[in-house]
């Protein structure tokens, strides 16, 4: 049985795919199989958009604040899918709808993609990680190579007034205080709200 959708403290969170172009060092995919007490987000296959409506369709959302794409995997490598979930729960109920990305969707896709999300997700929070591309590279380690962090910041300013409400996060392990500052400062600079994150065994 796949694990696609799983509570997280006041959240449903989203298993869509295993699939992402980082190996984090931090990733918590190094730590076992699932996480919040989930069983397994290893996916035998990709669900399809059916099965992960039909799977949201279990939880009485009344009871939760929000929906989470975030899993064992990089969410925006199924944004097309991704979108028609989030089109089918709009269909059905307010609750807000939230994207954690890594923020390489248009490296992903080979185009810029912020303003397909428009109406359909409420939050988008940007992993940011590092001050500048060379760190950002040793600690993330995306495929696409030192031109990921540029991209990245491009993703979340393009989703700055096309999302109601831009987050980039750092994991407090990988930054110290004086970086945790200048985060900031690069958040500012392209509009979005910086939240530091405890790092979760």
């Amino acid at each position: 049985m796949m694990t696609i959708t799983y509570p997280v403290k006041t959240g449903i969170y989203v298993n869509m795919t295993n699939r992402c172009p980082c190996a984090c060092t931090f990733c918590l995919r190094h730590n076992g199989e699932g996480v919040y007490g989930s069983d397994s987000l290893w996916l035998d296959r990709e669900p399809t958009v059916q099965e992960v409506c039909d799977s949201l369709d279990k939880w009485d959302l009344s009871q939760y604040t929000e929906i989470v794409f975030c899993g064992y995997g990089e969410p925006t490598e199924r944004l097309d899918d991704l979108l028609a979930v989030a089109a089918y729960i709009k269909g059905k109920s307010n609750i807000p709808l939230r994207i954690n990305t890594n923020g390489l969707a248009d490296l992903i896709h080979g185009e810029s993609v912020a303003h397909k999300l428009k109406g359909l997700i409420d939050t988008v929070s940007v992993s940011l990680n590092a001050t500048d591309a060379e760190t950002y590279n040793a600690v993330v380690r995306p495929k696409f190579g030192l031109p990921s962090y540029e991209a990245m910041l491009k993703f979340t300013a393009d989703c700055v007034g096309i999302v109601p409400n831009v987050v980039m996060t750092v994991v407090d392990v990988v930054t110290t205080p004086e970086e945790q500052e200048r985060c900031r400062e690069i958040c500012e600079s392209v509009g979005a709200t910086l939240r530091i994150r405890p790092y979760e065994e």
